[in-house]
């Protein structure tokens, strides 16, 4: 496994490796087993798997939120080096100015998708990950780029991005991995208070009732407002997702409304 910071250095080493197929995993770090599922299936299907660890100013509608989003280079690190040595061939971890240099003043903006529910509650957030996707794309040049389908409504938005450009590259989603109690994985779930952990599977809950009226209800009795809960459509299905502020932490979840998660 090979650690880069710098465009160049990226391409670079993936300049002798363009015969194979390359799959790419973006993050934004503070990894868990959620991610190490989307490296697996990479490895499963590519011959060279980068994975990019960037935590995404332009993402955050918030400063708060960005200042306390979970990073610790040295733990996500070591959390890969642990793993299969073969899962990832190549770690991208660019600064914000390598990413976003001086000057920079071009933006990914998908209109229609990008600005209902995630869109609507967190304005400019997918004009955020719709340009730094693309960059991605542009340095890594992948083949296939994997996305975990907790963020449903993202991988739309980046499916279109893809159509709209003519870029060539599939998007794979894979399944969300959960907790026992139902909760999904997510770096911010870090972020909780006992307390606030133990409230936070009423998400869950109340998306497994596949009807807004009794989502709310169950959420309602854990104390809990969601900011949505909206039928989407996502890798062909129809889902119930939602999104709920936890003390200060904001979570996202979706489930089918036909047949299990």
């Amino acid at each position: 496994m090979k650690v880069v910071r710098t465009i160049v250095e990226v391409r670079e080493a993936l300049a002798p490796l363009r015969a194979g197929t390359i799959g790419l995993v973006p993050t934004m770090g503070a990894l868990h087993d959620g991610h190490l599922s989307l490296c697996i299936a990479a490895r499963a299907e590519c011959d060279t798997v980068v994975m990019s660890i960037f935590a995404n100013p332009a993402q955050f509608d918030e400063p708060a939120d960005f200042g306390s989003y979970p990073r610790d280079e040295e733990r996500d690190l070591a959390i890969l080096a642990s793993e299969d040595p073969e899962d990832v061939d190549l770690v991208f971890i660019p600064s914000v100015d390598e990413m976003y240099p001086p000057g920079f003043q071009t933006w990914v903006d998908v209109t229609e998708l990008g600005s209902v529910l995630e869109g609507a509650a967190r304005p400019g957030h997918f004009r955020g990950v719709a340009t730094v996707c693309l960059k991605l794309f542009a340095i890594v040049r992948p083949d296939i780029a994997y996305f975990g389908r907790k963020d449903a409504q993202q991988i739309e938005v980046i499916r279109q991005m893809v159509r709209d450009l003519a870029l060539d590259t599939e998007i794979s989603s894979i399944p969300t991995l959960r907790h026992a109690d139902g909760l999904a994985l997510s770096s911010r779930n870090v972020l909780l208070s006992p307390a606030e952990r133990e409230q936070a599977p009423s998400l869950f809950r109340a998306l497994q009732t596949r009807d807004p009226e009794r989502a709310r209800a169950v959420l309602a009795e854990a104390g809990l407002e969601p900011e949505y809960v909206e039928v989407i459509e996502s890798d062909g299905r129809r889902l119930f997702a939602g999104a709920v502020r936890v003390g200060s932490t904001r979570l996202i979840d979706n489930m089918p409304l036909e047949g299990d998660s």
